[in-house]
């Protein structure tokens, strides 16, 4: 198993740590270069007085040098990144306690969401603006080396899960056209 960079590790158990330090019932955890939206804590919070989730996450608003576009939450017929971001995501901190990210590469975030997934904990996206994501992160880099990497990485978190081989070309084929779309 590969560890991951010394900068990944960083972000991640720093996310370990605020989730142990933490005294709120649900955790949001956002990156340095992201927003929230105004009303984006009193959301979530509404929906886990309602729904008493351990995982859910929002749209989110990704802006770019070109524009801004909406990533929609919402969870398809496959569990895949695609409609998931870590910035728009909330747990509950007894989930964050019982799940710490693995510390093992730059998608811990997805490793985390996927063992709650698949532990049959109670998930749910919400189609609401949560967060403003700035592209250009660790996560979006453009290069052919990047884009290999996380398929590597992605993929290896479904093969870490017994999931399917197909999650192999669905994800080539996501790198693909972000890659080209970028």
């Amino acid at each position: 198993m590969k560890i991951i960079s010394e900068p990944d590790k960083g972000m991640y158990d720093a996310l370990n740590k605020g989730a142990r330090l933490a005294h709120g019932e649900i955790v949001g955890q956002i990156n340095a270069d992201d927003y929230y939206e105004p009303d984006a804590v009193q959301t979530m919070a509404e929906l886990y007085e309602r729904e008493n989730y351990a995982l859910a996450w929002g749209s989110i608003n990704v802006i770019t040098k070109n524009g801004n576009m909406i990533k929609h939450a919402k969870r398809g017929l496959l569990w895949t990144t695609s409609h998931w971001c870590h910035p728009a995501a909330f747990a509950s901190r007894k989930i964050l306690l019982e799940y710490p990210y693995p510390l093992i590469n730059s998608h811990d975030d997805f490793d985390f969401a996927t063992h709650v997934y698949l532990d049959g904990k109670k998930i749910m996206p919400i189609d609401k603006v949560i967060s403003n994501f700035t592209f250009g992160g660790m996560s979006t880099q453009k290069s052919f080396r990047e884009a290999k990497k996380r398929l590597d990485e992605i993929y290896g978190i479904y093969k870490k899960y017994g999931m399917s081989k197909f999650y192999y070309l669905h994800r080539l084929l996501f790198e693909t056209v972000k890659y080209i779309l970028t």
